[in-house]
């Protein structure tokens, strides 16, 4: 019994071992493999690099050709806003030059219309103190009538009127024409009686009859005067 299981023992010693190389075997075969495989995959990687740099290089002209078709495409539509903004800019212009323009009439206007205002306003005053002239030629000649008069108050009255009278004539600009002893001037004068030589000069106002009066520049009324010939 004992040489028995003693074969026995044996013989599972060496199916173990035989089973090990096996396993040994199959390893290093599989290693093998593995190596041989690594080559393949590089060279196919290597491989496919250029296929795929070439396609690559396929489709970038197709992207420049689509690029181009789309510039084509848009050129039109890039031209008429072109056109566009160029009637708006000329628009404008012309709009600008209206604007400008209207502007400038209508400063003509409010000027014109100032100096047409003024000068109805110098119209009116005008003919407002040419009817206060009798008056004031009045009240000068009760003036001169109350002299030999003796009532004093009267007199001094007529007088503060004729004051206040000359007083509201120089606040407007209005003065008197009275230029007795000085050269006959037409333009503030009107001659309705020669003097003689012992009058005066020639040529000089010797007496006034009525006095002239000016608004400004404007002649309200001329003078009255006597004149010695020359």
């Amino acid at each position: 019994m004992s040489n028995k299981r003693r074969r026995s023992q044996r013989y599972e010693e060496a199916v173990e071992e035989m089973n090990e190389e096996m396993e040994t075997v199959q390893t290093q075969a599989q290693e093998e493999q593995l190596e041989n495989q690594q080559p393949t995959a590089e060279a196919q990687s290597e491989t496919a690099e250029p296929q795929t740099a070439e396609a690559a290089g396929d489709a970038e002209p197709t992207e420049a050709e689509e690029t181009a078709q789309e510039a084509a495409e848009e050129a039109p539509e890039l031209s008429e806003q072109e056109v566009a903004l160029k009637e708006a800019l000329a628009k404008q212009e012309e709009y600008l030059t209206l604007a400008q323009r209207i502007q400038a009439d209508f400063e003509n206007f409010r000027r014109r219309n100032r100096n047409v205002r003024a000068e109805a306003f110098d119209e009116g005053a005008a003919a407002f103190a040419t009817t206060l002239l009798p008056v004031i030629d009045n009240l000068e000649r009760a003036i001169a009538a109350a002299q030999n008069t003796t009532d004093e108050s009267l007199k001094v009255g007529v007088e503060m009127v004729y004051r206040q009278l000359c007083d509201c004539f120089t606040k407007r600009g209005i003065t008197v024409i009275d230029r007795k002893g000085e050269p006959f001037d037409p333009k503030l004068e009107n001659a309705v009686m020669q003097g003689t030589e012992e009058d005066g000069e020639p040529g000089t106002v010797c007496e006034v009859f009525q006095k002239g009066y000016m608004l400004g520049e404007s002649v309200l009324r001329h003078a009255m005067v006597k004149v010695v010939p020359q």
